[in-house]
């Protein structure tokens, strides 16, 4: 009988020389069982589901639950004191669709298409900033991190000023290896500047997010607390996830020119929009994995999975799974990869997606054109890879042309 000693520790890491590639263990247990039990930091024991068909089917299970606060959820790290601040994508319905769908509107299909002209301006800006400036350069901290910042700042009507504030914190609380007191201190850092611009947009409301958050809190329909946490969540999803993006899809494709080529010679936009799908599968930058809880005994997979136990969905062997993605270790910009996960699916599904499909779409069928002779500065091995942290992506790019 295997003892919780000699489970796979969970997560895993990724083998040297491959950075773009899910952790070998971890495909080997794809290849072993659709579920298998791993082990995380605490000691706990939860299940680890392999297959993308058994992962969309639990994810919209509503005998699932995202509540992290439920004994037996598979955290990824010790909660922080007070909470987690990260509002309505860690809880159950009915609270998760009461807070979710008041912050909904803004990031409808139809809305985030009216914005295409804005990033277009933010993105076509920076690259004259770029051409105009010293070369190499940090692709990350000159164009990838600015993008998503300067686009969720004007959605949410938070100062842009203020970003090195925001991102210094978001990247606390993200962090794997961080501390659960100094998670807290950033969230605590957060949730106050969130509270203060709620309070600030309760005597002057303008045409953004948080003012309509602010008008629920005057209506009664949600309180101060709840605005501000709402705020932080939108923030750090508004921009970290999309920068990481950005920088590690920029990076992937250099280091696959003839599909760099395609982007940067053609004006196809369902090209552009087949490749946005296909590097959200290859790159993955949801790094934990989904954590849920079962809350009832499921049958699932040949497995019985009770009441009270963990699962974990790792996504990106999922958008590996070669019974949905044939030869899905190849990135094929004109692969059909719309049945990707990298969004999640069910009830939790990111909200922001069609506002992230934007902007990358943007960022994917600019950067190259206008930058034929893009770069990069640096040895592929010497590019320091967020290994550490629930989000994946790059620390710094050095690029050049």
């Amino acid at each position: 009988m295997t003892t919780t000693a000699e489970l796979p520790e969970f997560p895993m890491p990724r083998a040297a020389g491959c950075p773009f590639d899910p952790p070998p263990a971890a495909r080997a247990l794809q290849e072993e069982a659709p579920l298998a039990r791993v082990r995380l930091w605490d000691g706990s024991t939860p299940w680890l589901v392999t297959r993308h068909a058994d992962q969309r089917a639990l994810l919209a299970d509503p005998r699932v639950s995202a509540d992290v606060t439920r004994p037996g959820y598979p955290s990824p790290a010790p909660l922080p004191k007070g909470g987690t601040g990260i509002s309505f994508i860690l809880m159950d319905n009915p609270e998760h669709a009461r807070l979710r769908k008041m912050v909904t509107a803004p990031f409808t299909i139809r809305r985030v298409a009216a914005m295409r002209p804005a990033v277009q301006k933010i993105v076509d800006d920076l690259i004259d900033e770029l051409l105009a400036g010293p070369k190499p350069v940090d692709l990350v901290e000159a164009f990838a991190l600015p993008v998503p910042s300067l686009v969720i700042c004007e959605l949410l009507g938070v100062p842009y000023a203020d970003h090195d504030f925001f991102q210094e914190n978001s990247k606390v609380i993200i962090r794997r290896d961080a501390g659960p007191e100094e998670r807290a201190a950033g969230h605590r850092a957060l949730i106050g500047y969130l509270d203060e611009l709620v309070g600030a947009k309760l005597e002057n409301p303008a045409d953004d997010l948080l003012s309509g958050l602010a008008a629920r809190v005057a209506a009664g329909e949600l309180t101060r607390a709840e605005a501000a946490q709402m705020g932080v969540l939108l923030l750090i999803a508004g921009h970290e996830t999309t920068a990481n993006m950005i920088a590690l899809g920029t990076l992937a494709l250099l280091e696959h020119p003839d599909q760099l080529a395609l982007l940067r010679e053609g004006d196809d936009p369902a090209l552009v929009a087949s490749a946005v799908e296909e590097l959200l599968r290859y790159l993955n930058i949801t790094h934990n994995g989904r954590r849920r809880l079962a809350l009832e005994d499921i049958e699932i997979a040949g497995e019985t999975i009770r009441a009270g136990e963990g699962l974990i969905m790792a996504n990106d062997i999922a958008n590996r799974d070669p019974d949905v993605f044939p030869d899905g270790d190849r990135l094929d910009l004109t692969r059909d990869a719309h049945r990707h996960v990298a969004f999640g699916f069910g009830v939790h599904q990111c909200l922001g997606q069609p506002l992230a499909r934007l902007e990358l779409q943007v960022v994917y069928s600019t950067l190259y054109r206008r930058i034929p002779t893009l770069a990069l500065a640096t040895d592929v091995g010497q590019v320091p890879f967020k290994h550490d942290g629930s989000v994946y992506g790059v620390y710094e790019l050095p690029v050049t042309w």
